[in-house]
């Protein structure tokens, strides 16, 4: 069972509700239970916290950095356990789940130099000596997804302890188990109990502590509509940072290459079961190309293998939740009442070995009309929409056509109409002959429109670290 942690005691929510938490390939399977914390446990956190990061934030860099060091060193040692946690938690493939393993401490590693590059400027003037000098925020709020439970609260809580922050944590409600151990392998390591706090529960805990005043920053990784409620609960005297939603777009040019379009564009949409931000979502195909292109993407995802993350040769796992998979089979009735063509999937696989589980098939639409819901909500499932364009100018402008911009991809060998379409899309992240998902964990990340707050970037960085840490500038005379 998991359970809370303040002021270094590990216990349950005040209120003594809990949720379980059930295998996605299997319901019948008990993975975690952990508290359905409230308000009052929140209160409790931020008070210790408050009280306790100080001796963190007065630990020098280089005992920081050797705590987070040790810490990956710990992950790296449970990775086989960890890794089979997570597929029974989260509902990944073995691969996958692996490769988020692996990411985690590598990710802590890089956000341990952080802890040694918080360096100012030096300023000539008349007066004397005028520096600036960088230190801790204070109490940083970590409110994290789901679809990732290591890797992105790596991101978060890496940077955060590394500046000397202390860090309430409030994972996603769906995978408990992976956040504490997250925090158990930092404890381990020797982040003080003072410095961390883990809170367990649903919306009402993202929001008390998006609502506290002593929490200094709040970065947040989920939905659109989450997100906009904390940015309006935080103000504009506290710092936020909201990573959200997406609906990405990978344009594929005449000349592309359609087996490689085709393998592009079904990794990026079914890959992790559709549930990932940056997951591909609209294909613009040109006109040329598009009804081939078509045919080759429903032969690759009709020949995906679906099932259970650690049976052989699986190669796309669950919905995560019974959530997930009503709103994903939602959107193809919604798709099909638009007047959108299902060329596969649009339902669950038949058999034994899926009825206990939250299993979609791949799912693909043609003919999707570039106003439609199915073209410009996001779904977070295995459902990709095809669009056409005559043009470049064309899938430009349809790529660009959506509330959200934070991935897009566009294949061709053409490397100056790679770079135009760079230049032209609105996302903050653009991959050229590359899935839409996959990004390296030393480049900042990303989005622009609904997609971001825009204001610090996550992952790498100078206005990533900027995020974790206040700058005073200092004037001295003799």
């Amino acid at each position: 069972m998991s359970a809370n942690l303040i002021g270094g005691e590990w216990r349950g929510s005040a209120s003594g509700r809990v949720r379980d938490r059930h295998n996605p390939a299997d319901t019948r399977q008990l993975v975690a239970t952990a508290p359905d914390s409230t308000a009052a446990d929140v209160d409790a956190a931020v008070s210790a916290v408050a009280d306790g990061h100080v001796e963190w934030s007065r630990t020098s860099p280089q005992r920081r950095a050797e705590v987070l060091d040790t810490a990956a060193a710990l992950l790296e040692r449970d990775q086989e356990k960890l890794a089979a946690e997570l597929v029974a938690e989260e509902g990944k493939t073995l691969a996958e789940a692996t490769m988020e393993v692996r990411r985690t401490p590598a990710n802590l590693r890089f956000y341990a130099g952080e802890a040694l590059r918080a360096t100012g400027s030096t300023y000539p003037s008349e007066s004397g000596l005028v520096y600036t000098a960088r230190s801790a925020v204070g109490v940083v709020a970590a409110i994290t997804p789901w679809n990732f439970p290591l890797n992105i609260p790596s991101r978060k809580l890496g940077p955060a302890l590394a500046c000397g922050n202390g860090v309430v944590y409030k994972p996603s409600e769906v995978t408990p188990l992976l956040a504490t151990r997250l925090v158990e392998a930092l404890l381990e390591a020797g982040v003080p109990a003072g410095a961390l706090a883990l809170v367990h529960g649903g919306a009402e805990v993202g929001a008390a502590l998006a609502r506290d005043r002593r929490v200094a920053a709040v970065t947040f990784t989920g939905s659109t509509a989450a997100g906009n409620s904390i940015h309006g609960a935080v103000g504009a005297s506290r710092r936020c940072q909201l990573e959200m939603g997406g609906k990405n777009p990978v344009v594929v040019l005449p000349d592309a290459d359609l087996d490689r379009a085709a393998a592009i564009v079904v990794r990026g949409a079914f890959g992790l079961s559709g549930q990932a931000c940056t997951g591909t979502s609209r294909v613009i195909a040109a006109d040329t190309v598009h009804d081939e292109l078509l045919a080759r993407v429903v032969r690759r995802a009709e020949a995906l293998r679906l099932g259970e993350g650690l049976a052989d040769g699986v190669e796309m796992g669950p919905l995560a939740t019974a959530q997930q998979l009503a709103k994903t089979a939602e959107y193809v009735r919604i798709g099909l009442a638009e007047g959108a063509v299902l060329r596969t999937g649009g339902q669950a696989p038949d058999g034994a070995r899926y009825e206990h589980g939250h299993f979609f098939l791949p799912t693909v639409f043609s003919e999707v009309a570039a106003g439609s819901r199915l073209a410009r909500e996001e779904i977070f499932g295995p459902v990709l929409a095809f669009l056409r364009a005559g043009s470049f100018d064309e899938a430009v402008r349809l790529a660009n056509d959506s509330d959200y911009g934070l991935s897009a991809a566009v294949v061709t060998p053409d490397l100056g109409a790679a770079l135009d379409f760079a230049d032209r899309v609105r996302a903050g992240l653009v991959k050229v002959n590359q899935p839409t998902t996959g990004m390296a964990m030393n480049a900042p990340f990303g989005g622009l429109k609904e997609s971001s707050t825009q204001t610090f970037k996550e992952q790498a960085g100078e206005t990533m670290s900027r995020f974790y840490t206040v700058e005073k500038t200092v004037y001295v005379a003799s």
